[in-house]
C-alpha cells in the first residue's frame, strides 16, 4: 500500500510540475507574441504619421503652384 500511494504522490507531483511548465513556456510565447505585434502597431501608426504630414506638405505645394500660376497670369 505505501508504494501505491508513493507512486500516486509521485505522478501527481510530475503532472503538476508538467503542467505548470507548460502554462509558463506558453505564457512566455503569448508575452512574445504581443510584443512583436506591438512593435507592429507602432511602425505601421508612424507610417500614419507620416502620410499626414506629406499630405499637409502636398495640400501646401498645391497652394503655392496654384498662387504662383495665378501671379504669373497677371503679369502677363
Amino acid at each position: 500500500m505505501d508504494r501505491e500511494l508513493l507512486v500516486a504522490v509521485l505522478s501527481l507531483l510530475g503532472t503538476l510540475l508538467g503542467t505548470l511548465g507548460g502554462i509558463l513556456a506558453a505564457n512566455r510565447l503569448t508575452n512574445y507574441r504581443i510584443a512583436q505585434l506591438e512593435k507592429k502597431v507602432q511602425a505601421h501608426n508612424h507610417i500614419i504619421e507620416r502620410t499626414y504630414k506629406l499630405e499637409g506638405q502636398v495640400t501646401e505645394c498645391i497652394h503655392d503652384i496654384r498662387d504662383l500660376k495665378t501671379e504669373r497670369r497677371e503679369k502677363v
